[in-house]
């Protein structure tokens, strides 16, 4: 945007606002939010302390003990020991004319061998009044660029960005977002949580900012629950195996539900001794094949609200093709991966033009889909709806050949070559597995 302030003057005109002061607390990767203040100028009009703790013994001293370092439990429990130390030291001299914050992160920058996963929390604890309630702002980021100096940079960027984005920039929670990624893009900085709460955010749907995030390219993929807070992936796919049922959902069925669970019986036969129980999930992308179909945000909330309703979170994502997905998901888990499809689905996805701009077409994205421990799980369609499922499809039905009555099953249709010879490849390898319908009740 053209009138962006460079990052630089927004950490001096908050220093030089005598209503708004702070602590600052950073564990991990360094103390890059704190030093841009210092860096400009005035730095004490706007910070009371600064506090950094890279020692475990020294974080749990001050912070109490914690399961894993950079998570949502320890971010709040720094806000909660920042903000109250704060507001116990300060309310007395000068709470009647300040609006005090705690900003807090917890990050694992990227180390010296390259091989850890690297994210942080990131979260802010805010009056918007003189001894007001508070209200709050907890993020979750994956950072994205190759080195730790520059994940240090954006860093620092997104926490300047986040203070001035509450105090100044808040009027919606859609310019808040825009003002968390200004300087910044989704190449360096990927949101994946947001939790936005308190009175300065009245009447807040979460579920409407996480889709706005993902539509705006502030996220690839934010999972609803079925209950509780928006968690990220980290932590809700986590060396976890997968059952992931793509699909427009434009009227959410049982037979939705049906699949899963037909996926999970399947799944139980497949590895039956094994260690984790699969998460079972829906997704819907903001960006379908077909852009004459692309939702709006009231209609995909509706969808992922019916879809809830069946017992299993909701991914929403910008990803058009199915192979980017496998590339997301194992980013978090390298367990088993089994996408849930119906039949005419799996048919179009040998679709050459359904791959225009590839240079490989079909083969080169059934190569990146079916990855490492990845396979499709086909379930069937009864043969009267199939020709009505196909009309809606790139399909050619003169190529295909199925059973006139009762189920349509993978391994009982037929499809003329060429592309007849990779559908048939694919399932005499054990990519393609066919599903069978769940006893009724």
């Amino acid at each position: 945007m053209a009138n962006e302030l460079p990052t630089q003057q927004k950490a001096l005109s908050l220093n030089l606002d005598p209503t708004i002061y702070g602590t600052i607390a950073e564990i991990g990767a360094g103390q890059e939010v704190a030093r841009w203040f210092y860096r400009v100028g005035g730095a004490a009009g706007t910070v009371a302390k600064t506090m950094s703790a890279y020692d475990m013994a020294v974080s749990d001293a001050v912070y109490g003990k914690a399961g894993r370092y950079v998570s949502r439990e320890r971010l709040l429990a720094m806000l909660d020991h920042e903000y109250g130390l704060l507001v116990a030291r300060l309310d007395a001299a000068r709470g009647a004319d300040t609006t005090f914050f705690a900003f807090a992160d917890t990050v694992a920058a990227r180390n010296y061998a390259g091989t850890n996963e690297c994210h942080g929390w990131i979260g802010l604890r805010f009056q918007t009044e003189p001894r007001g309630a508070p209200s709050q702002v907890l993020l979750h980021v994956n950072l994205r660029d190759p080195a730790n100096l520059l994940q240090q940079e954006a860093l620092g960027i997104l926490g300047v960005n986040l203070l001035h984005g509450v105090y100044y920039e808040r009027a919606t929670p859609t310019a808040l977002l825009a003002a968390l990624f200004s300087g910044l893009s989704l190449e360096r900085i990927e949101l994946d949580a947001v939790e936005l709460s308190g009175p300065a955010f009245p009447d807040l749907d979460p579920r409407r900012v996480a889709v706005k995030a993902v539509r705006d390219g502030y996220a690839n993929a934010i999972v609803l629950p079925t209950e509780g807070p928006i968690v990220p992936p980290t932590e809700a796919l986590r060396k976890r195996p997968i059952l992931l049922e793509r699909g427009l959902f434009r009227t959410v069925k049982p037979v939705y539900g049906a699949m899963l669970a037909a996926a999970r019986t399947r799944f139980q036969q497949e590895f039956p001794g094994a260690e984790h129980e699969p998460l079972s999930m829906f997704e819907i992308s903001l960006q379908p094949a077909r852009r004459e179909e692309t939702p709006s945000d009231d209609e995909i909330i509706r969808r992922a609200d019916e879809l809830l309703k069946l017992g299993a979170p909701v991914a929403i994502t910008r990803y058009t093709r199915s192979y980017r997905l496998t590339e997301h998901l194992r980013r978090y888990t390298a367990e088993p991966l089994r996408f849930v499809m119906g039949l005419p689905a799996v048919l179009e996805l040998l679709e050459a033009s359904y791959y225009d701009g590839m240079v490989g077409g079909a083969l080169e994205a059934m190569g990146k889909l079916l990855a490492e421990n990845v396979k499709l799980y086909v379930y069937p369609v009864d043969a009267s709806r199939l020709p009505d499922l196909l009309r809606r499809s790139r399909l050619d039905p003169t190529e295909l050949s199925y059973p006139a009555w009762g189920d349509v099953t993978a391994d009982n249709i037929k499809v003329a070559p060429p592309t007849g010879h990779l559908y048939d490849y694919l399932l005499d390898s054990g990519w393609i597995v066919p599903l069978s319908r769940e006893p009724a009740g």
